[in-house]
């Protein structure tokens, strides 16, 4: 099923991105093109392909780059002394997502 605009304005949205009509007319054949670029890999047979633990370095028993030790920890009176806003508990911080 071919990609239309609605989709595109549609992942935009769940991107928060606000595109204009021209940019919803550019990106169309853009994220077609990758739609039907992932169904091809989804034919793909992956039957026997051992999944990767970690990109960065070989597998290994433990991908960790450290130990999971207990360390000590800020109190909150230190991890707030420089915070602009705070209610002595928690950072105060502006509203970032505005959602109708």
């Amino acid at each position: 099923m071919p990609l239309t605009e609605k989709d595109v304005r549609y992942v935009a949205e769940l991107a928060h991105l606000e595109l204009s009509d021209e940019e919803v007319r550019q990106f169309l054949p853009q994220l077609d093109s990758i739609l039907q670029y992932m169904q091809k890999l989804n034919e793909l047979d992956t039957e026997g392909v051992e999944p990767m633990a970690q990109v960065t370095h070989a597998g290994e028993e433990s991908s960790a780059f450290r130990s999971d030790e207990v360390r000590s920890t800020f109190s909150p009176e230190v991890a707030l002394a420089n915070a602009p806003e705070h209610d002595g508990r928690f950072f105060k911080v502006p509203r970032v997502i505005e959602r109708e």
